[in-house]
């Protein structure tokens, strides 16, 4: 759990994902166009990713456990948390006091 709160910290926007999930990939493809330079840790290549995905589930209390955003340190949870905010206009405000954004 230590080390998923210390990574989610070290950038304004970071986000866990798997290569190989779709709506991982939908989520950061959303950053992406936002032009928000997100941390993306990929838990099927990192080396303690099992680890990093057991304390998520425990974070997010339900499987999968990926995709994980946290904004500003801190966690806002999957693509349904991150869509409902994008579509009802709360997405780029929260980003923008993270200082993820600044237009």
């Amino acid at each position: 759990m230590d080390m998923v709160m210390k990574l989610a910290t070290e950038r304004a926007v970071v986000i866990f994902s798997s290569s190989a999930c779709c709506m991982c990939y939908s989520v950061k493809s959303l950053f992406h166009e936002l032009s928000v330079d997100a941390a993306v840790h990929e838990l099927d290549e990192e080396a303690r990713g099992a680890e990093m995905e057991k304390a998520l589930v425990r974070l997010l209390g339900r499987k999968p456990a990926v995709p994980a955003v946290f904004i500003g340190g801190k966690l806002v949870g999957s693509t349904d948390r991150i869509m409902a905010l994008h579509l009802g206009g709360d997405l780029v405000p929260l980003l923008k006091d993270a200082g993820a954004m600044w237009l």
